[in-house]
């Protein structure tokens, strides 16, 4: 019983890797059939491709588990943000369908700041 606890720890709930991403968030959302989860696409500008002399942009996708960090979320939409995610081996369903969870916004910069 003990092996099988480690192992559904290291698979599900292990944090493999955790970093910082930035761009302009272009999609975020609440959704679900029976786990209500918030998933967001954050867009990365200027990455560069494979090919010489062309910039592509890279899409982050991820999940957020916390209201909070969602509700900054929400009141960020259409700035620049930098945030920090944890990513996991494996999803589970009530943390989201991505392996990427955003646990809190580092920055919020908007793009085209108005001047009273």
């Amino acid at each position: 019983m003990l092996l099988f606890a480690g192992f559904f720890y290291y698979r599900f709930y292990f944090v493999f890797g955790e970093g910082a991403k930035a761009g302009t968030m272009n999609y975020f959302v609440k959704k679900g059939y029976v786990f209500k989860t918030y998933e967001g696409r954050l867009i990365q500008n200027g990455i560069r491709t494979q090919a010489q002399g062309s910039i592509a942009s890279n899409e982050f996708m991820f999940s957020v588990t916390d209201e909070k960090v969602a509700q900054q979320l929400n009141n960020n939409a259409g700035s620049y943000l930098e945030l920090h995610y944890k990513e996991y081996l494996h999803t589970l369903p009530w943390r989201g369908v991505s392996v990427f969870v955003v646990d809190s916004v580092i920055s919020a910069k908007p793009i085209n700041p108005v001047n009273p």
